[in-house]
Formats: C-alpha cells, sequence, structure tokens
C-alpha cells in the first residue's frame, strides 16, 4: 500500500499541474467507491494538500476531493481512457484529463465539505513532520497500549502515514523490537528520530516502488534501492552480519534483527 512518502511524491507532482483547472465532465466505476468522482463537476482545484495517505484536493466551492489509494491505486494524468482498470476519470477545461487507476479496487474516492471528515480520515494522529508528533507524544501514546509498537505505528494513531515497509525501517533504525509492548523514553526518542529520518528518506527517492505503485509520471520510486530492513530477511544485517528474520505481528509480516532490536 502507497504510504506516507509514496502519497506525498503525488502531491508534489500534481500540485502545479491541478491547480486552476476545472473540471467539465467525469466518469467513474459503478462501485459506490468510486462514484462520488462525478461530484465535483463544474468545480477548480485551488489546492493538493495531503492527510497521512489521504490525498486532499481543495475546490473553489469549499469541498474536498479526497483520494485514497488503497493497496495499487495510481493518480495519473494522461491515463489511458481504455484502460481496464480504470476507476474514476476527470475531464478537465484544458482538454487534459486525470485517472484514478486502481487493479484491485480498495482505493476509495469522497467528496468532503472542507475539513470535516468521516471514517479513519478523521481519527489521524499528528504528521511526523509536524511539531506536535514528538518524543513525548509518542512515549505518551504507545504508554496507553500493550499492543506491539509495531500494530500501534500502524494504527495511524500514534502518527500518520506510517505503513508496513517504513514501520520496519524505523523500529530497525531505532533499534527497537517491533514485536515489544513498551518503550523507554530513550526508545521512545530515538524511534521519533527514526520515523522522521526514513519518511524523509522515502520523500527524497521518491517513494518505494516494490510492484504497483508509481508515481503521477508514470514513474517508479528509487527508494527499494535504499531499505536496509524490510523485505531482506534472510539476508545479513547491515549493522551486525546476523541473518534478519521474519515473522507475523497481528497478521502483518515484519522483518528485523534479533541482536540489533532487542526486546
Amino acid at each position: 500500500m502507497p504510504e506516507l512518502p509514496e502519497v506525498e511524491t503525488i502531491r508534489r507532482q500534481l500540485e502545479p499541474w491541478i491547480i486552476g483547472q476545472t473540471v467539465v465532465g467525469a466518469t467513474s466505476h459503478p462501485s459506490h467507491k468510486f462514484t462520488p468522482a462525478v461530484e465535483i463537476c463544474g468545480a477548480t482545484f485551488v489546492s493538493a494538500n495531503r492527510r497521512g495517505k489521504f490525498l486532499l484536493f481543495g475546490l473553489d466551492d469549499s469541498r474536498e476531493l479526497v483520494v485514497h489509494l488503497g493497496m495499487t491505486g495510481q493518480l495519473l494524468p494522461h491515463a489511458a481512457r481504455d484502460d481496464k482498470y480504470l476507476r474514476a476519470s476527470w475531464d478537465l477545461a484544458s482538454g487534459d484529463h486525470l485517472g484514478f487507476r486502481d487493479v484491485r479496487r480498495f482505493g476509495r474516492i469522497r467528496v468532503a465539505e472542507d475539513g470535516v471528515y468521516e471514517g479513519a480520515l478523521a481519527t489521524l494522529g499528528p504528521e511526523p513532520f509536524d511539531p506536535a508528533f514528538s518524543p513525548q507524544s509518542l512515549w505518551m501514546a504507545v504508554k496507553k497500549s500493550n499492543r506491539h509498537i509495531k500494530t500501534q505505528l500502524l494504527s495511524q494513531r500514534v502518527v500518520a502515514g506510517v505503513g508496513n515497509i517504513y514501520a520496519d525501517e524505523a523500529c530497525f533504525l531505532a533499534g527497537v523490537h517491533p514485536g515489544a509492548r513498551k518503550l523507554t523514553k530513550a526508545k521512545a526518542e530515538r524511534l521519533h528520530d527514526a520515523i522522521v529520518t526514513v519518511l524523509r528518506q522515502g520523500v527524497d527517492n521518491g517513494g518505494t516502488t516494490l510492484r504497483d505503485y508509481v508515481a503521477a509520471d508514470g514513474e517508479a520510486g528509487n527508494n527499494q534501492f535504499h531499505l536496509v530492513c524490510y523485505g531482506r530477511y534472510g539476508e545479513p544485517c547491515v549493522a551486525c552480519g546476523d541473518e534478519l528474520r521474519r515473522t507475523t505481528l497481528d497478521a502483518r509480516t515484519t522483518t528485523f534483527c534479533a541482536t540489533c532490536q532487542t526486546r
């Protein structure tokens, strides 16, 4: 699933292209997950923002087009109109068009009043690059739960935008066992810094492409070449040389180093 770096990369690429564009027509797949796409005909895009893994496109009528990419979603200018996986398409007054391609149909589209959200978007924790996310806030949040640290990160309530890839990377960098259930203040500080570091690296590298993710320009990301933990089980740890291990935590496959990441 695209995580914060992938979604942020798409946002940055679309922002200068989409602002000022007016929607003159729209089509959608009949599923209720995509039909809201047609509700924005006549509106003009005025902003392109992100919250966690959600894209938020501000409209000139005080509404927002909310797009969640799900597992395989791709938001592409000039997407092929005859693509059988095209789930929504917006025709623009400029003659351009924007398409939402989603092979597995786990993505979704909504239209919201500006800043009035429902569901997961309404319960997100702080943004990782915002001062509201601090070592203290992380430590206090995980103290309230007895769930695995990695599971808490994936909940989106401790910090927004972290998924399986960057959770593994951050726990490894911080020396935190992903299956631990509590953090000391010192480990919370290391994990906080690691989360910010791996997410910034992901953004700088244009996201991680392992299978389906491409940016808005259709190009793959490069962060997969910089991963030191995620998906590398059976390979030597870059820090100690011991073999990285794989386990399942709350139904999520997890890679870690038993030597460097102690409980």
